[in-house]
Parts: structure tokens; C-alpha cells; sequence
């Protein structure tokens, strides 16, 4: 029987992620100048962050490596919650892209938490 690898697109937070950072910048791109270079740009970084960590997190060989990434995505995830509820009250969003936003963005803790768990538990030191 083959083994079978586990691959960065296996992951359900990064798919999570990845989606979400594609639609944060949809949502942005629509933005007059101004929104854009001071909450966009951040917006987007952040959501950016929180796939590309997971993806580095993933392709390192030690577990502490991998996890210190995975965790740092996490704080992405938390910085996002705080662009998204700036851009809601600064009336940037749409009601409907808030929600959605916010919906994706709570997903993600307990995914990450999964990916830190198996990774403590499949990988030795």
C-alpha cells in the first residue's frame, strides 16, 4: 500500500484562508484611494499573512518551526477580525461582505488549532 503525504492543500485552514485572502482583496481593490492605502493595505497584508504562514509552517522539517508559523498565522487571523470590524463601523463594507468575512475568520482558530494539535502529535521533536 502507498503512503499517503499530506499536502498544504489538505489542510482545511489554509484553504479557509487562501479563499478568504482572495476575497478581502476583491472586496478592497473596489476601494477609493484613500481606504485603500491606509485600512486596505493592511487589510489585505493580513489576510495575505495568514495563508502564506500556514504555507511556510508547512514546508519547514522541524515540528517548533512549523508550529511557531502555524501560530503566527493565528495572530494574522486576529488582526483581521480587527480591520474587518474597522472597516464595517468606517463604512467600507457591505454588510454582506462583513458577515461573510467575519463567518470565514471564525473558522479559522479552531482549524488552526487542529493543524497545531495533529502536528504536535504526528511529528517528533
Amino acid at each position: 500500500m502507498e503512503a499517503k503525504y499530506l499536502k498544504l492543500n489538505d489542510i482545511d485552514a489554509y484553504k479557509i484562508s487562501f479563499h478568504l485572502s482572495n476575497y478581502v482583496w476583491e472586496v478592497v481593490i473596489k476601494w477609493d484611494s484613500f481606504a485603500r492605502r491606509t485600512i486596505g493595505e493592511q487589510f489585505v497584508t493580513a489576510a495575505d499573512s495568514i495563508s502564506a504562514n500556514i504555507a511556510e509552517g508547512f514546508g519547514r522539517y522541524f515540528k517548533k518551526d512549523k508550529i511557531k508559523f502555524y501560530r503566527c498565522s493565528t495572530g494574522s487571523v486576529k488582526e483581521c477580525f480587527d480591520w474587518n470590524e474597522k472597516s464595517k463601523v468606517r463604512s467600507l463594507l457591505k454588510q454582506e461582505e462583513y458577515d461573510y468575512i467575519f463567518g470565514e475568520l471564525q473558522k479559522l482558530p479552531e482549524a488552526m488549532n487542529r493543524l497545531i494539535k495533529f502536528t504536535n502529535l504526528k511529528l517528533k521533536d
